[in-house]
């Protein structure tokens, strides 16, 4: 378990902390509704394992073209 990933490390992966905070607010959201409908009790918050999944690399924000 990854206990407080440095806010630096956070930013390798995402460009901004504004990004960052929608980035993981939106997979927090996914994450709790998920296990909601699959009446799955999770161990942990749906926000630390959003953080967890961007410093591991393996969730990213992909720029949206117009």
């Amino acid at each position: 378990m990854m206990l407080y990933p440095a806010m630096s490390d956070l930013l390798k992966e995402v460009n901004g902390r504004y990004l960052l905070v929608n980035l993981t607010a939106r997979r927090a959201r996914e994450i709790a509704e998920y296990a909601e409908e699959q009446e799955i009790d999770l161990t942990e918050k749906p926000v630390s394992l959003a953080i967890e999944e961007i410093a591991e690399g393996k969730l990213s924000a992909l720029p949206v073209e117009d």
